[in-house]
């Protein structure tokens, strides 16, 4: 699979968050304000997880119908990895 710039600019954008929360730490912010920025970040990690499964499932399902192949086993199979991934 070939991950776009959208995709690759999401985990960017984290790393910049991650490396603020690490910073809040140093400064010794409060904990509430270092939770909330973490939960922000899991949030993104999420919906990032979301955006590559169904960008592959897509690509995936529409290889399988041009090749006569049963597209079941790849949608089990991606929500799987989404169920996996919380």
């Amino acid at each position: 699979m070939e991950y776009n710039d959208q995709v690759k600019n999401r985990i960017k954008r984290m790393e910049g968050q991650l490396r603020g929360i690490l910073k809040m730490m140093e400064d010794n912010k409060d904990c509430k304000e270092v939770i909330t920025q973490l939960s922000a970040v899991r949030s993104a990690v999420d919906r990032t997880i979301g955006v590559i499964v169904s960008s592959n499932l897509v690509e995936c399902v529409r290889e399988a119908e041009k090749d006569g192949e049963k597209t079941n086993e790849l949608i089990k199979e991606a929500v799987n990895l989404l169920v996996r991934s919380r």
